[in-house]
């Protein structure tokens, strides 16, 4: 049945359905990547941003509010957001949640600005944004459903929806003409094709068409340096965040006579209106009673009614949390370096160059904000550096950096090289000023370089690419196409050499997992015998997809 408005049910739905039909054709929007490389995973750090977008909506009453359901998505959203396009994705559902507060239901008007909204903070989250992204996808829809409901008062949500999808599919077609690299692989934008899904999606719900989505395990990232603490939150809380106070623990022992289950659950949801964490178990004649409230004794009254109370505990969260968090700043060091790496040797390398946490990320698989937060409060400094070591990290970086209560520095660093050469800069006796000036330098000087193999037919930079071959990135753009890694690598080190004009350099070689020490003593000797006043540097990074990155300095 079509509905003129959204309320908090539908628009769960809604969701639920947009994440399934991205995870359905999410492999469809990774192969649409600008690069015929695993570079992005656009339709994988999407689909990982929409699984946190509606983690805990199936747990909302039916008589949610669509600034209830929002709030959920929201948050989950920017908590798991990874890559570009899934911080970008979870700004929109920002935007989203800012419109829909107060409301109880959605009409027409509302979607509108909701819309438009949502296109606003995403434009705002991206420090340089391009048109043939996934936003100019959301913009030129944001500016049809304005003008639709002021053409038509009378236009209903499912009528506006439809009206989203066909302006998003022609926004889509001109992606191409409006982003160059995308013409020359003959693709449209990845991004915005994972939002015109989800958007799909919306309009089964609405049109009771649903097909919900399984929630799907996160990918976690694995710390090289250390695994987070229990309970490691997303940001963290002061004294004055805890709602509930004091954490009431007791058991209720002989039971008085006429005691029923009955008696029990009435118990429970006299708990449910005074705290929250609340567990009662009952075993035979003894309940264990456990509740978070700010009326310890009340809670005790009330049990008092059912039976003799032993082994009582009352403890005040709020004065713990206040000894945490005056011992964490006792040991709060002055610096911390985050990186993030790929590989077991890469993460060696890091360590060695006192990188204080380490994030398991790259190309295939991005860290979520929720990730990069974390790391920040393990670290616990007053001044902290996070080195993205990837174009599609640095967003998630930056925005993870606005979320921490200590200073945090997003060295905008692209490749694994350009963070090696940045932590090899940071000193920590020198002062926050010193040490920025000093790292960025570094990484500006490195020229970097990367062989990987391509997973589709494509052209690019007048190139032809086929599937399988071996092709070489420096400084991000396509520099060397061939059937085998060594060869694409040594034309590309060559490349890497004239560029910076000099033959008398020092040269690192990181070989990944798919290649042995013999080969990799091979290329090096092959090239020492072309510019033998050059300095090579051979070291196992065991990265996976990349047969070899490169520094060139």
């Amino acid at each position: 049945m079509i509905k003129d408005t959204i309320d908090g049910a539908l628009l769960r739905d809604m969701f639920l359905a947009g994440a399934s039909m991205l995870e359905k054709n999410r492999a469809l929007v990774d192969s649409l990547n600008v690069f015929p490389v695993p570079d992005g995973d656009t339709g994988t750090n999407m689909f990982m941003t929409m699984q946190g977008a509606i983690k805990d909506l199936r747990s909302l009453p039916e008589t949610a509010t669509v600034e209830d359901v929002m709030a959920k998505v929201s948050s989950g959203a920017l908590r798991s957001a990874r890559g570009n396009s899934g911080v970008i994705l979870s700004q929109l559902f920002r935007g989203f949640y800012k419109a829909s507060k107060g409301h109880e239901e959605l009409d027409a008007q509302t979607f509108a600005s909701a819309m438009a909204q949502g296109t606003q903070a995403a434009y705002k989250a991206v420090m340089k944004p391009k048109e043939g992204t996934i936003l100019t996808v959301s913009r030129m829809i944001a500016d049809e459903v304005e003008k639709a409901v002021a053409e038509d008062p009378e236009l209903g949500c499912t009528g506006l929806m439809i009206r989203i999808l066909q302006k998003g599919e022609e926004a889509l077609r001109i992606t191409p003409d409006l982003l160059p690299v995308l013409k020359e692989a003959g693709v449209v934008d990845s991004g915005g094709k994972g939002l015109l899904f989800i958007y799909q999606g919306f309009l089964m719900a609405m049109n009771g068409e649903v097909i919900l989505a399984e929630e799907q395990p996160a990918a976690e990232e694995k710390p090289a340096e250390k695994e987070p603490e229990e309970g490691a939150s997303f940001a963290t809380f002061s004294a004055e965040d805890i709602q509930f106070g004091y954490c009431t623990e007791f058991f209720i022992v002989h039971l008085y006579d006429g005691f029923e289950e009955k008696d029990l659950e009435q118990f429970r949801k006299h708990l449910e209106k005074v705290g929250d964490s609340v567990v009662v178990a009952c075993d035979n004649d003894t309940v264990k009673i456990h509740v978070h409230s700010n009326c310890p004794g009340k809670v005790l009254q009330m049990a008092l009614r059912y039976g003799e109370l032993d082994r009582i505990k009352i403890e005040n969260m709020r004065e713990q949390n206040r000894q945490l968090a005056a011992a964490r700043k006792q040991n709060e060091k002055e610096f911390a370096l985050i990186s993030i790496s790929s590989g077991a040797g890469v993460d060696e390398v890091f360590k060695a160059l006192s990188a204080d946490y380490i994030i398991s990320g790259g190309q295939t698989m991005n860290p979520s904000i929720d990730s990069i937060v974390n790391a920040v409060r393990q670290v616990n400094a007053r001044n902290v550096f996070i080195l993205p070591n990837n174009s599609n990290i640095i967003l998630a970086a930056t925005q993870a950096s606005a979320l921490c209560d200590c200073h945090v520095e997003v060295l905008p660093t692209k490749t694994i090289p350009q963070g090696i050469a940045a932590a090899m800069a940071f000193n920590p006796d020198e002062s926050l000023e010193t040490n920025v000036s000093n790292m960025t330098e570094a990484y500006q000087e490195v020229i970097s370089g990367s062989v990987t193999f391509a997973v589709r037919e494509t052209q690019l930079n007048g190139k032809v690419i086929h599937q399988g071959d071996f092709i070489g990135m420096m400084d991000g753009e396509l520099n060397t196409v061939s059937p085998e890694a060594d060869e694409a690598a040594f034309q590309l080190v060559e490349n890497m050499i004239e560029k910076l004009g000099d033959e008398e350099c020092s040269v690192a070689v990181y070989y990944g997992a798919d290649v042995d020490e013999e080969r990799a003593d091979n290329l090096i000797a092959r090239l020492e015998q072309k510019y033998p006043e050059s300095e090579f540097m051979s070291r196992n990074g065991g990265q996976p997809l990349y047969s070899y990155y490169f520094s060139v300095i």
